[in-house]
């Protein structure tokens, strides 16, 4: 079955390729030695993310136009919060997506992050590496944008999109630490508001310290996504981040990255939320959190 779906996920097969993301989410038998077999590909992942309300998904809905009007097969995973009871998606495919559907050089996935404390799904790992065996120029992932999305899809993306608005400023200044380091562009989003020039101004010298150990000046992009203004500017910054060589050195720290996020799912899968849950629920109302990890801790070992 799954040497059937990898050919057909190669020739464009969508449902095939569906079926195999669920099939990966599930840990259906045989799956890890199908991982084990997936052929190495470089299509180009973009990552989108910043806190929510910053227009996110209209920007990325924008950019799909741009690369599909520029030819280009695009696959987007939108990663959504997902219920603590079902682990279902909340938010569901979006809404202003939705003419894309039909549209055969465009797929799009949801993603519930499954109570993923980075805002990421799980498999995101092996979900994009099965849609970059496709046949697709550009794989586009949209965080959830809270918690620490905006550190680890850095370590998943070739070019990393932060998308922020021009009443961001307080906001900026919490994310300060990190920020810096894990933006290819800055996008400053609903651009038509009061106060956007200032906040791109300000945005900039706050950046420029990080610019010294860098080649090129981080770019920051002023858009207005729900009129399209920008996009196409934002579309050649990214052609140019991508066709430009990675140092070798954060290529090998993505990798780094990579190999350390699976061996921590694999040893996590030694604890079950369900068997916590049945653990616990006998307990009196009050209990010692810290001695309940302990007496997990030990049981798993």
């Amino acid at each position: 079955m799954w040497s059937t779906t990898l050919i057909d996920i190669k020739t464009g097969d969508r449902k095939s390729l569906s079926r195999a993301i669920s099939l990966i989410e599930n840990e259906f038998e045989g799956y890890d030695t199908f991982l084990q077999n997936l052929d190495f590909n470089n299509t180009p992942i973009i990552g989108i993310t910043g806190p929510p309300g910053a227009g996110k998904s209209t920007i990325t809905d924008a950019l799909i136009a741009a690369l599909v009007n520029s030819s280009k097969k695009v696959a987007v995973l939108c990663v959504d919060p997902s219920s603590p009871f079902n682990l279902g998606a909340l938010l569901g495919d979006r809404i202003r997506m939705n003419r894309w559907y039909n549209e055969p050089n465009v797929y799009i996935r949801s993603l519930a992050t499954r109570g993923a404390l980075g805002g990421l799904h799980p498999k995101i790992l092996e979900i994009t590496d099965i849609i970059k065996i496709a046949d697709f120029d550009y794989i586009i992932i949209e965080t959830v944008g809270v918690g620490q999305s905006e550190i680890e899809i850095a370590g998943l993306a070739d070019v990393t999109i932060l998308v922020l608005v021009p009443e961001a400023g307080d906001e900026i200044q919490t994310m300060k630490a990190g920020i810096m380091e894990i933006a290819d562009v800055f996008v400053v989003n609903k651009a038509d508001r009061p106060g956007a020039d200032t906040f791109v101004k300000n945005l900039k010298q706050m950046l420029a310290p990080a610019f010294s150990n860098r080649l090129e000046e981080i770019k920051v992009l002023k858009t207005i996504a729900s009129k399209n203004a920008g996009i196409e500017e934002l579309k050649n910054e990214i052609d140019y981040l991508v066709s430009q060589d990675i140092k070798k050195d954060k290529k090998i720290w993505l990798l780094v990255e990579k190999i350390y996020y699976l061996l921590q799912k694999q040893r996590m899968k030694l604890f079950n939320k369900n068997e916590i849950k049945k653990a616990i629920e006998h307990l009196p109302n009050e209990f010692n959190v810290y001695r309940a990890v302990a007496d997990i801790l030990k049981q798993a070992n």
